[in-house]
Order: structure tokens, then C-alpha cells, then sequence
């Protein structure tokens, strides 16, 4: 008998899942997918060009809300639980739920959906949202160039817009930005590398995606989202570790697999962290992943005009991910207020609109600060709005790209960047050198 098969997903692993897991596959016939953590993703189609001849109608996309009915209504078999940065305890009420309807609960393996490149692949991963990935994969990027390495990357999917245009996205230039009609949250993660000249791949069909970076490449940068597995068996797998959320690497899916999967763990933002989350994370990594090389990082925040914050009135932007499901009340523009003595921080709370209203009663813990919520043309206004509606003497942002190229603000604008920087030995570099000897013995 062919299993009725729901995938629970957030527009990124799901997608991935079913085209290397179900999509061909007999023994499954996938009903729907359901969609949860990215605002506004749910109520569209995984389209037939995608789905395959099997579905020519395509599948439909729901809220996630809908699913005890939609198991109901289907008769499901069995659901396939999907995306990442979710509490342990929490993927378990899930599973409870489903079971309770009468279906199977499954998570994939983290190999079984992996794809082999011919090319040496570094994947950057993190036990949770908000780690530092980032900043991690620019300076892995660096390093390999300084050597005279072709370097790709390849990001783990955000495709929250039309499907069919996102198979396979290539950004090279900024006009690439426009040309996809990326998000806030895409830009966030494409710009700084293409900033640094790196070709950066993204989209929904990653072995297209793979075959198309193996001809540029010498080497391929996986960059992960969230806390997620690499799509690609990783030569080098680099894992993340917050120090300011210690034991968060025990307690979240799958930043878990990560870990226990993990080459290099690198402890980062050591140099703002307490010695105590320090020394608690170390000691995870040793119960957890002791083969692992162990690094320490600082993730120094970079002003571009820091007297400017002295005295004044202040309104943080935060990256929006960090701060939703990453569960962090501030970031790195809180840091820079702080470290260059801004008179206050206005709670821009009183003055938020629409959407961003929504984004603070869903996520209660965030902070005195703005998170870059920009999954869509609305959401974009209404940041822009809300800003513009803050009482304040300058706006710092500390989004990983130049916010002023998406909305317009009447305030001053001071911008925040965070790099990658070791703490001591042994540094990434004489850990990728380690571990990947034919790469860097060569040059």
C-alpha cells in the first residue's frame, strides 16, 4: 500500500526532503506540506514542475495550524517533521499530536538526505539560530581564497517567494538581489558574501543547484540556516556554540545532530560571554562530540561611526531570526549601544505597526529593540514605518546588510557589523588545515 504522507516544514528542509526522499519514491504519496515559523509561506503550492509527474496538480502548502484536521481529513499514514531550531520537548508535543490522530512520526536521518559532491565541500552549521554562522563562512571563505582557492557558497533555501522562479538561484552582483525579489532575510545572507566577492547558490533544487557550483568551484562553502543539517556530505563540518545560550547545544533540533556530527565546534562570542556559559558549553562538547577540535572565536561588533552613538537617543534594529525563533532579546546592535555609551535605548514597542505588532505579542521575550522582520513587501513597510515612528537622534542597525537600500528613514543611520575573529590557538585556519591536508598542502 502507498503511504499518505504529510511533511511539516518551514520552506526550506521540507522542500529538500521531499525531493530527495519522497519525490519518485512509491511506497509515499505526499498530500500536503504544512508551514510554520516564516510569517505568510503557507497557502501556496510546491508546484508540478517541482513535485514531478505524480503531481500534477502540485501540493498544497498549509499552516501548520491545520494539521490535526488534515491528518483527519486524509486518513495520513505518516508525518515527516521538517524544519529546525525547534525545542526538543516541543518536536515531542508534535509528534504526540500526530500519533494521537493516528499516523506515524518520523525524522529523516541527517545522511539520508545529504548529497556527494566531486568537489571538497565545508559545511558551517550551529546548535542554534543566531550562533554566528555567518561571519563563520566569510572567514572560511577568506582563508581559502588567500590561498588561491576557487570558492563557492551554497545557502541553505529561503525560498519564500514564487517556487518556480527559485529552482536555482545564482547571486553575484546586487542586481541579482532585485532580479529574485529577495526578502530582507535573503539579502541578510546573500549580500555580505557577494560584498566579499563570493558567488553565493540558493534555491529549492539542491542537486541542480550542486551540479551548477561544481563548475565554478574548487571548493564548495555549505552556509546553514537555523540550526539545520548540511543538505551536502560535508569534508569539513564546522558547528557553532553560543556561550551566552549554554546548554542550548543539548536542548534543540537538530542542533543537537550537529554537534555530535561536528569536525570543529567552535565556541563563539567569547569575548562577551561569562567564563561560566563558556566553561559550560566546553564541557558539552566534550560529553557530546569529543573528537571534535575546539576552537574559540570573538564575534567583535564593527561601528562605522561610533562617536556618532555617544549621547543620543538610540533605536536598535536586530536581525530578525536571531531574535524570533533564535529566542535572543537583543544582539549586536545592543552590544554597540552599550559599548559606545548611547544615552538611552527607546523602546520602540509604543510606536510599532501592523505586522511588527504581531511579531512582539507571537515572540514576548524580545527586547527594547526592532527586529528586521522583512519577509514581504508589507512586513518591509511596516518596519520602515515603525522606525520612522520611533522618537529618537539616530537609528543603529545591526542586519548583516545595508538597511537604508530597503526602506527609507528620516533619522540618522549608524551601521553595526560583526566579523569572525580568533581567541587563541588553534585557529580555523590551522584546523581547516588539519583537516582538509590536500587542500591547503597544495598552495
Amino acid at each position: 500500500m502507498v503511504e499518505k504522507v504529510i511533511i511539516m516544514g518551514a520552506a526550506g528542509r521540507d522542500f529538500h526532503n521531499f525531493n530527495i526522499y519522497f519525490r519518485g519514491n512509491p511506497r509515499y504519496r505526499v498530500v500536503a506540506f504544512t508551514a510554520a515559523q516564516i510569517p505568510d509561506i503557507e497557502g501556496r503550492h510546491y508546484p508540478p514542475e517541482l513535485a514531478g509527474p505524480e503531481y500534477p496538480a502540485g501540493i498544497p502548502i498549509y499552516a501548520e495550524e491545520d494539521l490535526a484536521a488534515l491528518i483527519r481529513e486524509h486518513r495520513i499514514d505518516l508525518v515527516a517533521f521538517s524544519y529546525s531550531d525547534v525545542p526538543h520537548v516541543e518536536v515531542m508535543h508534535k509528534a504526540s499530536l500526530v500519533m494521537a490522530e493516528g499516523a506515524d512520526f518520523i525524522l529523516i536521518g541527517a545522511t539520508y538526505t545529504m548529497l556527494r559532491s566531486t568537489k571538497p565541500v565545508i559545511a558551517v552549521c550551529a546548535v542554534r539560530t543566531g550562533c554566528g554562522k555567518s561571519q563563520t563562512t566569510r572567514k572560511v571563505c577568506e582563508i581559502l581564497r588567500s590561498r588561491n582557492v576557487r570558492v563557492v557558497a551554497v545557502r541553505h533555501p529561503m525560498p519564500y517567494g514564487d517556487l518556480r522562479s527559485q529552482v536555482v538561484q545564482r547571486f553575484a552582483r546586487y542586481e541579482d538581489f532585485d532580479r529574485f525579489r529577495c526578502t530582507i532575510e535573503e539579502r541578510e545572507e546573500y549580500e555580505p558574501l557577494v560584498e566579499q566577492g563570493i558567488t553565493v547558490y540558493a534555491g529549492v533544487d539542491y542537486k541542480k543547484i550542486l551540479e551548477e557550483a561544481e563548475k565554478e568551484a574548487d571548493v564548495i562553502v555549505w552556509d546553514g540556516g537555523n540550526n539545520d543539517t548540511p543538505f551536502y556530505f560535508p569534508d569539513v563540518h564546522i558547528v557553532l556554540l553560543d556561550p551566552h545560550r549554554p546548554g542550548h547545544e543539548r536542548l534543540y533540533y537538530p542542533g543537537e545532530t550537529n554537534l555530535r556530527m561536528a569536525h570543529i565546534a567552535i565556541i563563539n562570542k567569547v569575548d562577551t560571554a561569562s567564563a561560566e556559559g563558556i566553561e559550560l558549553v566546553r564541557q558539552n562538547i566534550q560529553d557530546i562530540a569529543p573528537t571534535a577540535d575546539v576552537l574559540l572565536a570573538e564575534s567583535p561588533v564593527i561601528v562605522s561611526d561610533p562617536e556618532n552613538i555617544r549621547n543620543k537617543r538610540i533605536a536598535v534594529v536586530e536581525d530578525g531570526p536571531t531574535l524570533t525563533h533564535g529566542e535572543m532579546p537583543t544582539g549586536a546592535g545592543m552590544i554597540a549601544a552599550r559599548k559606545y555609551e548611547a544615552a538611552c535605548v527607546v523602546d520602540p514597542k509604543p510606536y510599532a505597526r501592523g505586522t511588527l505588532r504581531d511579531t512582539y505579542a507571537r515572540y514576548p521575550h524580545i527586547g527594547p529593540v526592532v527586529p528586521a522582520m522583512g519577509y514581504s513587501p508589507r512586513q518591509i513597510a511596516d518596519l520602515q514605518e515603525t522606525l520612522n515612528a520611533v522618537p529618537c537622534d539616530l537609528v543603529l542597525f545591526a542586519t548583516p546588510i545595508q538597511l537604508t537600500r530597503v526602506v527609507s528613514l528620516k533619522h540618522p543611520t549608524v551601521r553595526v557589523r560583526y566579523e569572525y575573529r580568533d581567541h587563541g590557538r588553534p585557529t580555523l585556519e590551522e584546523a581547516l588545515m588539519r583537516r582538509l591536508p590536500k587542500i591547503f598542502g597544495r598552495h
